[in-house]
């Protein structure tokens, strides 16, 4: 157990390192990681034809393990949309153009509240 520890502290270690680094190349970030996410898809794919498991059973399944896991909602719906449902805020397309442009100022009374408190602080 104590040599999986060592190893995985080691991978997340050079994965962190990768990540920095191509935090640099947003492009071939967003590549890579897509290449990533649909190999885990293929692979998954796969291991359900291996096992003769039907489009019903695949959905069934998929949707259980995305509800247990928290992230059914959050995924398909996301966690803005059901945060500003609860605080019955507009959506963007349905605010005003007047609306718009007065939380761009809060924003930058905002901003400009913290840059003095920054400052303040040093």
């Amino acid at each position: 157990m104590k040599k999986f520890k060592e190893i995985f502290k080691y991978i997340y270690h050079i994965g962190t390192k990768f990540r920095q680094e191509l935090s640099r190349f947003p492009i071939l970030y967003a590549f890579i990681g897509s290449v990533g996410v649909v190999l885990i898809w293929r692979g998954v794919w796969h291991i359900a034809d291996d096992m003769k498991m039907s489009g019903s059973m695949s959905l069934v399944l998929g949707v259980f393990i995305s509800i247990a896991s928290g992230l059914f909602v959050s995924f398909f719906v996301g966690d803005k949309i059901i945060i500003a449902g609860i605080k019955h805020e507009k959506r963007t397309d349905e605010k005003t153009e007047e609306e718009i442009k007065q939380e761009e100022d809060t924003l930058v009374l905002i901003e400009k509240d913290l840059k003095y408190i920054k400052n303040e602080l040093k």
